[in-house]
């Protein structure tokens, strides 16, 4: 896995026309209040995120299947969006990550919210089929841990 905690790269430049493009999905963005908080967490969900890009402005993280996760700074985004304004009543975006097993789902949550996050909602079996669990990140976000279930 790669990351980059210095610049945004978007890969080499090509001409293309409108009426031939297509769009392709990259990358989720967190606009986060603290950085180093924020990379902490998803350091703790198993994401192998470099040290030093606690210092950065912007960071982004390759997961597997190539689909980046990028964090900003609200700083860094006002330097381009001056009037920009943190959403308010509740999330926007929910991350989900598969923890193996379902004993995986309650130990990572446990983890979680001993190192004192917010459990938003405490393992269970859900309907579907997994066992289900959510916490909040440093800025709110959801994140969902989930497993099947084995019969």
């Amino acid at each position: 896995m790669r990351s980059m905690s210095e610049t945004f790269n978007a890969g080499p430049s090509q001409i293309v026309s409108v009426l031939d493009m297509t769009a392709t999905f990259s990358a989720i963005e967190l606009v986060v209040r603290d950085l180093p908080t924020s990379l902490a967490f998803y350091r703790r969900l198993g994401l192998d995120i470099p040290a030093d890009a606690d210092q950065a402005p912007h960071v982004e993280f390759e997961l597997p299947g190539g689909v980046r996760l990028l964090w900003d700074t609200i700083e860094t985004i006002r330097s381009f969006t001056p009037d920009w304004t943190e959403p308010a009543g509740g999330h926007r975006i929910a991350l989900a990550f598969d923890c193996g097993t379902a004993t995986g789902v309650d130990s990572l949550f446990d983890e979680i919210t001993g190192a004192g996050y917010n459990g938003k909602k405490k393992p269970w079996d859900a309907p579907w089929g997994q066992r289900y669990a959510t916490v909040d990140d440093p800025d709110g976000n959801s994140v969902d841990l989930f497993a099947a279930l084995t019969p």
